[in-house]
């Protein structure tokens, strides 16, 4: 979804303080919540502006989410070109805490995510979480296809199954960083590193003993 002609004539640094308007609003009020009258005010400029820029509500919402969806596969395929020589629980180890340093470096994005995942008003919604999962799916899968042909994970295993296994693990755990009500007791939330980074430690152990070759 691209914005019209005039938002992309506008200088880069209105552009931007445009875009971050918009994610404040919609990380905090959801999709159903935001208007697109406070996103103008934010910036300092007039509401018409605004649908002059993206048509409606609806357009910007997927322009923005499409931009965050960008960021994340930029994310993922960073850890997987720097990792592509470590094992292949080194590389699910580091994928997580990518992930975890992503929530922490972009709290209003992965609040947007979260919005998105629990508000049914918001557009497209179905498609959208589908296709983050879809994408998800297949770079995990291809991450444990050549960890079993490096001979590091079970030569039986289902990759399919296990790729779902590791999505809804990776998802949940950076859901407990950011919700209390969702940590339940598993001491993600608000905690500090030198836990986060042992929490991570313990599942990745959890993993090989279950994925990992036989001895």
């Amino acid at each position: 979804m691209k914005p019209g002609k005039t938002f992309n004539n506008l200088a880069a640094s209105k552009q931007t303080r445009i875009i971050k308007a918009a994610l404040g609003e919609f990380s905090q009020a959801g999709y159903s919540g935001t208007k697109m009258g406070a996103i103008a005010e934010r910036v300092g400029i007039a509401k018409g502006s605004m649908f002059q820029y993206f048509g409606s509500k609806k357009r910007l919402f997927l322009f923005l989410f499409e931009r965050t969806v960008d960021r994340v596969k930029d994310q993922l395929r960073g850890v997987r070109d720097q990792t592509s020589g470590d094992d292949v629980f080194t590389r699910i180890e580091k994928t997580l805490l990518g992930g975890v340093s992503f929530v922490g470096q972009h709290p209003r994005i992965y609040s947007l995510y979260l919005k998105v995942m629990f508000d049914s008003g918001a557009p497209l919604r179905q498609e959208m979480i589908g296709q983050l999962r879809a994408d998800s799916l297949g770079f995990l899968r291809e991450l444990l296809e050549t960890g079993r042909d490096r001979g590091e994970l079970r030569p039986d295993l289902d990759l399919d199954l296990a790729a779902f296994v590791l999505d809804s693990v990776f998802d949940r755990f950076l859901q407990a960083l950011a919700l209390a009500h969702l940590d339940a007791g598993g001491g993600m939330y608000r905690a500090d590193e030198a836990t986060i980074q042992r929490r991570v430690k313990g599942l990745v152990d959890i993993l090989r003993r279950g994925l990992g070759p036989s001895p």
